[in-house]
């Protein structure tokens, strides 16, 4: 008796289906990010390229800049070129901390499906809201704008940007503008759609306008201040799903309590 072979379904998916684009989308979209790097290594192509990845709109003149003057920016059209080409960079960057950082963690804490994916949210938000406020209590620092507050809207609207201050809301407009496809990538659940694109689309909307209307200062001072609030509730959010919901429910208290003092009285 001749026993047949069973039929073994290849774990790899088909080209271009959705689970294919799904687990290799680091991959792709890293692919399509190399593609402008590689541009600003030959001539013919550098000045394209340079659109996506450097930051222009320069408000002082090369043939002015002194020794130890640092060039400055304001807003444009080009800056949605740079926007697109560092949301593929978020999306590159979400990815490997998502495999190589929560991934880990989550499998030691055996969440339920339901948690893993907040776990998954609080934790990219986390890292996200760190580096924000460390960057951007940074600018405010060199700015000058920690013990001089009537330098908030000094010389508005001409208002001019160092590269890192301007580089800072090209990163903020762009990590908001890739939360979108990460709903796809991360397959989030229909019924959890709604709430992360509406507060992607207040943060996104907010700091585009504020962008583009030249209240960036304003706009980081608040940003830095809101960022930390929101640093504190999701440590606590994942100090929870880690069960020890003692130490979790002291730090929304510390949120709680921040919200309250910012309520003019």
């Amino acid at each position: 008796m001749v026993v047949k072979p069973r039929k073994t379904s290849s774990k790899n998916p088909p080209i271009l289906s959705h689970e294919f684009v799904i687990q290799n989308h680091a991959d792709i979209v890293s692919c399509v990010a190399m593609v402008f790097v590689v541009g600003l290594m030959f001539q013919t192509t550098q000045p394209l390229a340079s659109i996506f990845i450097a930051m222009h709109h320069n408000a002082t003149p090369v043939e002015e800049l002194t020794y130890g003057q640092e060039m400055t920016y304001t807003t444009g059209l080009k800056d949605l070129c740079a926007v697109f080409f560092y949301t593929l960079i978020g999306v590159v960057v979400h990815a490997v901390i998502q495999e190589y950082i929560l991934d880990k963690i989550k499998t030691k804490l055996h969440l339920s499906k339901v948690k893993q994916s907040k776990f998954n949210e609080s934790g990219q938000l986390l890292l996200f809201y760190v580096v924000a406020v460390l960057w951007g209590g940074d600018v405010i620092f060199r700015e000058g704008l920690l013990f001089n507050v009537s330098a908030l809207w000094r010389d508005y609207p001409n208002i001019a940007m160092t590269f890192m201050f301007k580089f800072f809301f090209i990163v903020q407009m762009a990590y908001w503008l890739h939360c979108y496809p990460e709903l796809y990538f991360q397959k989030v659940k229909r019924e959890d759609m709604p709430a992360r694109i509406t507060y992607a689309t207040i943060y996104l909307v907010t700091i585009a306008a504020a962008y583009a209307m030249n209240f960036t200062r304003l706009a980081l001072c608040l940003l830095v201040l809101h960022y930390a609030a929101e640093t504190v509730f999701h440590v606590a959010r994942l100090i929870h799903f880690a069960d020890k919901p003692s130490i979790a429910a002291k730090g929304i208290d510390v949120q709680i309590i921040d919200i309250f003092s910012k309520i003019p009285i």
